[in-house]
């Protein structure tokens, strides 16, 4: 009888506890950890399942970009008894090019370092400088419009060269020194950035253009367009030349690079200056022409052409022995080579 009876209530308990059993559902306890978890009290296996959700995080955008370019061109004939005759000769260039740009929703800061050194030997005939130049560039600007593609601009510019230059074959007397002559363009204007034609056009009106001299004789020489020295009538120095000349005047620059054909890229850099007080309308002018001719990502080839006109340049040559200087002249430079490069 005890035995049906407790039989009997056992029956009675789980059916009554089945019936009121319910799920119970965890909440959340971090915002990481999200339960989906239900338990029951019913005669099944506990099953859980967790479901882990995890925050995605992002690194901060970096608004600078940088491209760094080493490279170093080569070109060379050589003969050995050839009868139709020539010279043998060898020609190095060395160069690099290295850019900081900041480009935010409504500002630029673009910043460009370009250095350019070559060299050139022919037999019995001393090593003669081919290319000098170290030119920084860095313009920075401010939009409303972050559709517009025209800012107000602020530019400096700076050029100079790395060693002595000759009026070959006098190599006694320099007619150029690092820093005589070096120039510094500063200015504020317009600059219109196409990123999708890959053109760049900047206006100036109001751009002050400094001219440094510093070396004293090519100063009192009045060379690069400088006051140059006063003397007496026995040829007394009197005055020293002035080792810079300051002009204000108007600017125009103009970069443009395109593929025009396949693995041929194209790159123009062109620059209009004309001063206000001396002689507005006689415009200096500086034009430079590159083409690369890409064979694979090390290898290229170059054909070069650069123009210059500046009326404060006076040429310079040798006549008898005797150097002379002359009025001003288009000054042109042409070069081919075939190198490699290594961009980082």
């Amino acid at each position: 009888m005890k035995l049906l009876t407790y039989t009997f209530l056992l029956l009675t308990f789980t059916i009554s506890f089945n019936c009121f059993s319910q799920e119970i559902r965890i909440t959340p306890l971090s915002d990481t950890l999200k339960p989906v978890t239900t338990l029951s009290t019913a005669n099944k296996p506990l099953k859980v399942a967790l479901k882990i959700q995890t925050k995605t995080h992002f690194l901060p955008l970096s608004y600078w970009s940088k491209k760094n370019s080493l490279g170093f061109d080569i070109s060379e004939v050589a003969f050995v008894n050839w009868s139709a005759g020539g010279t043998s000769s060898i020609s190095g260039l060395f160069k690099g090019k290295f850019h900081r740009n900041y480009t935010g929703s409504n500002y630029n800061w673009s910043n460009e370092l370009i250095v350019k050194y070559g060299l050139n030997k022919q037999d019995g005939i001393d090593i003669r400088k081919t290319e000098d130049a170290i030119q920084f560039n860095s313009t920075f600007g401010y939009r409303k419009n972050p559709l517009s593609n025209w800012f107000h601009s602020a530019k400096f510019n700076f050029n100079t060269q790395f060693a002595n230059g000759y009026a070959y074959p006098n190599t006694e007397k320099a007619i150029s020194k690092p820093f005589a002559p070096a120039y510094i363009f500063m200015g504020v204007g317009a600059e219109n950035i196409n990123k999708e034609k890959k053109r760049t056009l900047y206006i100036s009106p109001f751009t002050f253009k400094t001219t440094l001299v510093l070396d004293q004789r090519l100063a009192n020489q009045g060379a690069f367009g400088v006051a140059k020295a006063t003397y007496d009538l026995d040829g007394n120095l009197l005055t020293e030349g002035e080792k810079s000349k300051m002009e204000l005047g108007f600017l125009i620059t103009n970069k443009y690079k395109k593929e025009v054909f396949k693995n041929v890229n194209l790159e123009n850099r062109l620059s209009l200056y004309s001063d206000y007080v001396n002689r507005f309308g006689n415009i200096d002018v500086d034009c430079d022409l590159q083409v690369e001719l890409v064979v694979n990502q090390y290898v290229k080839a170059n054909i070069g052409a650069h123009v210059i006109y500046d009326d404060d340049i006076k040429s310079k040559r040798e006549i008898a022995g005797i150097q002379v200087t002359e009025g001003p002249k288009t000054q042109i430079r042409q070069a081919i080579g075939v190198g490699i490069e290594y961009i980082f």
